[in-house]
């Protein structure tokens, strides 16, 4: 299988035209249903101006040109500049009519995906790449843009015009019709094929497209990787590879353009032929006058126009069709995390956590907690140790319903977790994470998160409080001096002081520590340890840790062993029972213990060490 193959296949659309899709397409134009009016209205009288070019034309012939009358003449060449400035005039309207319309339902769209993908849970964001759900809220946005703003109208304004001209013609001549209509059988075999193939290459176009920015997003994530490990060449050539699936399907959907437009105009030139020939027989016969066959070669000419523009429209529904079915299948999933249907709430707020017999597991029955009860009374210090893979992480994930538990009970003073309103339960806790994602733009707006109502002084009195303070004062800017993408010029340790105070300007009930301490150094931690000190007086707080000693002082030490509760009490308590916690606690001590006597010695007796 080649590396195109394995990126992220997507399914793709099964039917050509799905009425369902499309009405719930064009319930997006339901607010903007006068633009449609007005729209239908100008292409309306552009049509009809349209039409009246042929019989000013045949007037102009047969009137003056043959019979060689020159009085009045001027009259029908205002008259035909007149119908053109209007023509103009109606289309500048309708495309402008149009266009607005277009990026209105596009802007109304794509802040309805946006909301949808905030409310999803964190395990459907497990299981699609990035990059894919980045398609889905620009190009497949955008392609129905196209449909809105070029197609919809645009359809309509055709099938009118494809119906006036072919009265107009039926009117003038109706042997003459018949025979420019003996060519539409061939033109509707050409189309069908053009359409078949144009389909197919269509959705492959989409979907290496999704392969591109799902592969493109996650390797420039990872780019340190990449080049630590030396996987430049191997990178770029799966990238190649990726790339030139995309560039084929590009290739064969413009070979069939090419092939499909020069054969429309290769029947529009027969029809064009055979009505000079028969057309100019009739005019020696005299049963049909100059004037008409200029006028219907006129029509002629504009008969093919709305023809080539419903098989480019064909092309864009079925592009339509793909990017709705994607992007209504992302707005029908649910969220796993429901809201209750009668909520209930916290009348006055304590901070009494209790789990009764939780089991929690990401994938059916592979239990990654198992009955696990404990209490985390108002104002108590937890900490939970355990060994990677313990559940310590899953454990939080569930006090913030990033995930449900599938039995047992989770209370915040007595109200279970799956009945409070999932702001209201977020409101009551801070989480400091391990890994500490920075978004673009200042210091102040990583710690406030863009919420007004949290002033500098208090931005400013949170990182003081960890002591990143001194790292502000040293910006040219301070506060406001901008961050860079990711934090890249932030360490591990500045990035989980800044996550700390993050969590601290909210003033959290309940805080929840999660590794927060594991990639700081001994001098920063101590910092935060005495900062810690006074803000988790009186406050609840829940203390996940590698680093045992920063959890020495817990109220109560839960230690978790595949995901089971296997030891609960203080630290001289543990200590005392010999247990588990005792050999992490000795082989943790261990570690530092070579580390420091290896650090202690001369550089040369290290080095031969």
């Amino acid at each position: 299988m080649s590396a195109a193959d394995r990126y992220h296949d997507e399914e793709t659309l099964s039917k050509v035209f799905d009425r369902r899709l499309m009405r719930r397409l064009l319930s997006y134009m339901r607010p903007y249903k006068w633009f449609v009016v007005l729209a239908v209205l100008l292409i309306f009288c552009s049509s009809v101006v349209q039409i009246s070019l042929a019989f000013i034309v045949k007037t102009g012939v047969d009137q003056y040109i043959e019979k060689k009358i020159a009085e009045g003449y001027l009259t029908v060449i205002l008259s035909y500049l007149g119908a053109v400035m209007l023509i103009l005039l109606f289309s500048y309207g309708q495309i402008l009519t149009t266009m607005y319309l277009g990026q209105k339902v596009q802007h109304d769209l794509r802040l309805r995906i946006f909301s949808h993908l905030q409310r999803l849970h964190l395990a459907y964001f497990d299981k699609n790449p990035v990059g894919r759900l980045v398609t889905r809220v620009t190009n497949d946005v955008k392609t129905l843009d196209e449909l809105f703003s070029t197609g919809v109208v645009a359809v309509i304004g055709d099938l009118f015009m494809l119906a006036l001209i072919v009265n107009a013609m039926l009117y003038l001549n109706w042997q003459l019709a018949l025979l420019t209509f003996t060519v539409l059988p061939l033109l509707f075999l050409v189309s069908f094929v053009f359409r078949s193939l144009a389909r197919k290459a269509y959705r492959q176009v989409r979907l290496k497209l999704a392969r591109l920015n799902a592969f493109v997003q996650e390797h420039i994530t990872g780019m340190t990787l990449v080049q630590l490990f030396a996987q430049e060449k191997r990178t770029f050539n799966e990238f190649k590879s990726i790339n030139a699936d995309l560039r084929g399907a590009h290739h064969r959907s413009i070979i069939y353009f090419a092939l499909f437009f020069p054969t429309v105009e290769l029947l529009g030139a027969i029809s064009l032929g055979l009505l000079l020939y028969f057309g100019g027989v009739r005019i020696m016969g005299g049963t049909m006058s100059f004037g008409d066959l200029v006028a219907f070669l006129f029509l002629v000419e504009r008969f093919f126009a709305p023809i080539r523009d419903l098989s480019e429209k064909y092309n864009l529904l079925q592009s339509s069709m793909a990017a709705s079915e994607r992007i209504f299948t992302l707005l029908d999933t649910e969220p796993e995390i429901r809201q209750a249907p009668i909520p209930s709430h916290i009348e006055q707020f304590r901070g009494r956590l209790e789990l009764d017999g939780v089991w929690f597991a990401y994938n059916d029955e592979d239990w990654v907690l198992k009955n696990l009860s404990f209490t985390v009374e108002p104002g108590q210090r937890v900490a939970v140790v355990g060994a990677t893979g313990a559940g310590k992480t899953s454990l939080i994930s569930l006090l913030f319903r990033f995930y449900d538990y599938q039995q047992g009970a989770i209370r915040l003073d007595g109200v279970e977790l799956k009945a409070l309103p999932k702001a209201e339960l977020r409101s009551h806790l801070g989480l400091v994470l391990q890994d500490v994602f920075m978004f673009t733009g200042d210091y102040a707006s990583n710690v406030r998160l863009r919420d007004e109502s949290i002033a500098d002084d208090q931005v400013r009195q949170a990182l003081s409080r960890v002591g990143f303070d001194r790292f502000v004062d040293q910006l040219p800017d301070g506060l406001h001096t901008p961050v860079k993408e990711r934090g890249a010029t932030l360490s591990t340790g500045q990035k989980q002081l800044l996550s700390f105070a993050r969590a601290l300007a909210f003033d959290p009930d309940i805080l929840v520590l999660d590794e927060a301490t594991s990639s700081v150094d001994t001098e920063t931690e101590a910092l935060i340890q005495k900062a810690l000190e006074k803000l988790l007086e009186g406050r609840t707080s829940i203390v996940i840790a590698h680093r045992l000693s920063t959890i020495e002082k817990a109220d109560k030490i839960l230690v978790l062993h595949k995901g089971e509760l296997r030891e609960m009490g203080k630290h001289e308590e543990l200590i005392a029972q010999g247990g588990i916690y005792r050999t992490l606690y000795e082989m943790q001590y261990k570690k530092q213990d070579k580390a420091s006597a290896a650090a202690d010695l001369p550089p040369a007796q290290s080095v031969h060490s």
